[in-house]
């Protein structure tokens, strides 16, 4: 994916500084290209001690070795191992958009996020640019958490009704949301080696709540299909023939030496380009979490 003006090391710099002035961000380097482990930026799970992932055999290595949640998410957050999203990410943060160049930008991966023990996993493609990677909360500070957040407070799945910044109030009840990848990636675009190597991340992190996950939400496409190899890793047994994505799609699995079945619902992403032309509505992603609380929590009041 890089282009003539490729440095040596495979990383189009010129490129990336130029998509971020056409994006209509004002440079700011002062301040720095990403916030640094453990300097106070509320909820924070790393430290300058946290060891730091620098390629995908590192990546696999510290995801596995994560004794708790904690320890994933702190490990998660301070990734290095695609260049490629580095790179942009950290060239995002020190080129903000305009109407946020007076904040810090985080410019870090952003890591799994929510309750520890959830009934329910909501799984994302990857941070935006100028939401998750400017909070460092995924979904938070974008068009796309707002339509989000704004359902699960509705579905009885959040305390608020919006997420806007870390440190703002908000929490999820019995739920949690990841991506399955950590970086905000240009043109919202990944690719297949970025997914790859950044696949332990989330494998780890569906081992850790294997005993505890009823629901497991994909939002969008390409949620749905990195996550079936990543389920299989974690220990999830997988229907077959796969079945393809749709909006309100069923697939039934199983975990555990007991089989314990957990339910994978299919859900368009609320994307602007999704709400904005109404393939999205307020009322379908209710149904879809309203179908999720349900199989998740039956009668019990998430969260209590």
């Amino acid at each position: 994916m890089t282009g003539t003006g490729a440095a040596p090391d495979g990383l189009d710099r010129t490129g990336s500084r130029q998509q971020a002035d056409e994006a209509g961000l004002a440079p700011d380097r002062a301040a720095g290209t990403a916030v640094p482990p453990g300097s106070g930026w509320p909820d924070d799970p790393a430290t300058m001690a946290t060891p730091v992932a620098h390629g995908a055999d590192e990546v696999t290595e510290l995801a596995r070795g994560s004794a708790t949640m904690a320890e994933l998410a702190a490990r998660q957050s301070v990734c290095r191992a695609c260049p490629r999203l580095v790179s942009w990410r950290e060239q995002v943060a020190a080129h903000k958009r305009r109407s946020f160049q007076a904040e810090r930008y985080w410019g870090r991966p952003v890591p799994g996020w929510g309750d520890e023990r959830p009934r329910i996993l909501i799984i994302g493609l990857a941070p935006a640019a100028h939401g998750g990677n400017r909070t460092g909360r995924i979904f938070t500070g974008d068009r796309s958490g707002d339509w989000l957040f704004g359902s699960l407070h509705r579905c009885g799945l959040a305390a608020q009704p919006t997420s806007v910044a870390a440190g703002d109030g908000q929490r999820l009840l019995g739920t949690r949301m990841a991506a399955a990848v950590r970086c905000a990636p240009p043109a919202n675009r990944p690719s297949p080696q970025e997914r790859d190597t950044c696949a332990p991340w989330l494998a780890a992190e569906l081992a850790q709540i294997a005993g505890c996950v009823r629901v497991i939400v994909a939002l969008g496409g390409f949620a749905w299909q990195a996550s079936w190899p990543v389920l299989r890793t974690a220990g999830f047994a997988l229907p077959r023939p796969r079945p393809p994505f749709r909006h309100g799609g069923e697939a039934g699995l199983t975990v555990g030496a007991a089989a314990r079945p957990v339910l994978l619902l299919g859900c368009y992403h609320p994307s602007q380009q999704n709400t904005f032309t109404g393939r999205v509505t307020h009322g379908m992603l209710d149904d879809i979490f309203a179908r999720a609380r349900h199989a998740a929590f039956g009668d019990l009041t998430p969260g209590s």
